[in-house]
């Protein structure tokens, strides 16, 4: 409910903006080797059922443009983060043609309270707000209860990944991208990157900085952790 409304009130009545409605999350980490992964194959093919000390794993983000399907996977092998998951909302930005960025009006982002992105992390917020300032959009944080992520519709990409690439092994990365890019949500292909970029743990803002960013947001009273409103500094 509250996402229509707050969504109307950005575009307001009569009005010809659009709201982009993604849907984020990142994956469980995948080990790269000759590791069965849970899954079977057709084929004589062994694989290990232990992790007998991987050495290269990549986390995977996920973001689903709801109303037109278009799916987008960064793999990154450093650690999940903050900073990590922005960086991949900023690819997805600049990939979009100059006129689609032109019209939106909204970014509606959809999550789950993980660690890394809710609604009180410092870090995620301040780096969102910063995104907002440089895109000049209004930003919308939604959030899942506890317990209910499987209702964030990214997750239903990620089942249709699992079982696309069941029982292969994914020997090294290059495996592990193009079986992402062979996959199909809703009949089209994924967008998909891989980042090597290093990212830092636990980065902690001072208490003045969180209290600058707090003031940039603007929380949902009766749903001040899952709903949450970024103006930018200057609309473009």
């Amino acid at each position: 409910m509250f996402d229509t409304i707050r969504a109307k009130d950005q575009r307001g009545e009569g009005g010809h903006g659009q709201v982009a409605r993604l849907s984020v999350d990142c994956k469980a980490t995948v080990m790269i080797g000759e590791y069965s992964r849970g899954g079977c194959s057709r084929g004589e093919v062994k694989a290990a059922d232990h992790d007998m000390g991987c050495h290269e794993k990549d986390t995977p983000f996920g973001l689903v443009n709801e109303d037109t399907g278009a799916l987008h996977l960064t793999f990154g092998s450093s650690a999940k983060t903050s900073d990590f998951i922005v960086d991949c909302l900023h690819a997805w930005w600049e990939q979009q043609a100059p006129e689609q960025r032109e019209r939106i009006t909204l970014v509606q982002i959809k999550a789950d309270n993980g660690p890394e992105s809710n609604g009180r992390r410092t870090q995620f917020l301040n780096r969102m707000v910063a995104f907002a300032d440089q895109i000049g959009k209004p930003i919308q944080l939604l959030y899942d209860p506890p317990d209910h992520s499987k209702y964030n519709p990214v997750e239903r990409c990620w089942g249709i990944l699992e079982q696309h690439w069941n029982g292969t092994l994914l020997v090294d990365a290059r495996a592990m991208l193009e079986w992402a890019k062979s996959m199909t949500w809703k009949g089209l292909n994924p967008v998909v990157e891989v980042s090597r970029q290093v990212y830092e743990k636990g980065i902690s803002l001072s208490k003045a900085a969180i209290k600058d960013i707090e003031a940039r947001l603007q929380r949902n009273p009766e749903l001040p952790k899952w709903d949450i409103l970024i103006q930018p500094a200057v609309s473009v």
